[in-house]
């Protein structure tokens, strides 16, 4: 079958369309013909590699993706050959004392698919049955393949771990990224009031205005701590979801009101900073870490997508065999949105 992989760790001249051997599912899996798959900036990190990640080679990329049942394992009975799925690209062992709490996403083996397992940018692929959402009839498999790792991420970090409740302000740091397009979203389904987000350009911060976003403020136009601190009387916000990292997470810290909270999600731009301990314990802040979710939340947060009521950012779509122009996309990171393959099966 034709999958995009790459043979070894490098830049993107490793990745190409290849033909690999279809998957040989266990009693547990199911056997998905893949109708669409989505990339992050995750796939860019599994290409460079960083010491530990041992990978089978040649490794399919994507962590995210959707498409038809095409055949099921002996011990599957929640899904049938012919079903449209989404699915949750976290994987957990199933048997540790976290996957027993319902917590996968915690798991001792934690893995996700496209990272550190085979992913989606492939004619087909096997994954856990347990990881597989119904989709209703309608609903595109590009928009479930766009939503679900970005959904699943901000939906956890918001509203199960950062507990934000209607009438509290919210800052996100970023307008354009995926995790941010989604955050928006949600902070607004949630009542947060006001949501203001940090964006690079003009573009972005447009879209960020139509998803929810009440204060816009440009950083190439203006320091955007001072900004928030102008915009709030001084007083700070009550979350900030950051998932940029080095660059942006002190300023983060101080945008915070006493007793704030910040949700850190990721660190795009480097994970390795420094900041001053007093403004923690004097504003008596709270740092909340927060990554993936468990699958309570993944079929909560594709079930409001399923409705309507929250919709995935597409950029651009592009064929499989395009694999690669859309990951030099990604990477000069002109992108307001999911990049998403279809698949040539």
């Amino acid at each position: 079958m034709k999958a995009l992989v790459f043979h070894a760790h490098g830049g993107l001249e490793q990745v190409g369309v290849a033909d690999v051997p279809e998957p040989v599912i266990g009693p547990d899996e199911v056997l998905l013909e893949v109708k669409a798959a989505a990339f992050n900036r995750l796939d860019l990190w599994v290409l460079a590699g960083w010491p530990g990640l041992k990978l089978k080679l040649p490794h399919v990329m994507g962590s995210d993706g959707a498409g038809i049942v095409a055949q099921v394992g002996s011990n599957v009975r929640s899904v049938a050959v012919g079903d449209r799925v989404a699915v949750n690209p976290t994987v957990g062992c199933g048997r540790c004392f976290f996957c027993q709490a319902g917590n996968e996403h915690m798991c001792d083996r934690f893995a996700i698919l496209g990272e550190h397992l085979d992913g989606f940018a492939a004619a087909y692929t096997a994954v856990p049955a347990r990881n597989l959402v119904k989709m209703p009839a309608d609903y595109p498999f590009t928009h479930a393949a766009a939503a679900s790792l970005v959904f699943v991420t901000a939906w956890h970090s918001l509203i199960t771990v950062g507990a934000l409740q209607a009438g509290e302000s919210a800052l996100i740091v970023g307008a354009g990224g995926g995790v941010n397009t989604a955050a928006i979203q949600i902070a607004k389904l949630a009542g947060a009031d006001p949501i203001y987000v940090v964006g690079s350009n003009a573009a972005k911060l447009a879209q960020a205005e139509q998803l929810g976003a009440d204060v816009l403020i440009n950083r190439a136009e203006a320091d955007w701590g001072k900004a928030i601190f102008q915009a709030t009387n001084r007083q700070g916000v009550d979350v900030v979801v950051d998932n940029v990292g080095a660059a942006t997470f002190f300023t983060s810290l101080r945008a915070l009101k006493k007793g704030g909270r910040l949700l850190t999600v990721g660190n795009t731009s480097g994970p390795r900073f420094e900041f001053d301990n007093r403004l923690i314990f004097a504003k008596h802040l709270r740092i909340l870490g927060s990554t993936m979710g468990p699958h309570r939340d993944y079929e909560k947060v594709m079930g409001l997508l399923f409705d309507g009521r929250l919709h995935p950012i597409l950029d651009a779509i592009y064929p499989l065999h395009e694999g690669r122009a859309a990951l030099q996309k990604l990477q000069d990171g002109d992108v307001m949105g999911k990049l998403v393959l279809t698949t040539d099966s």
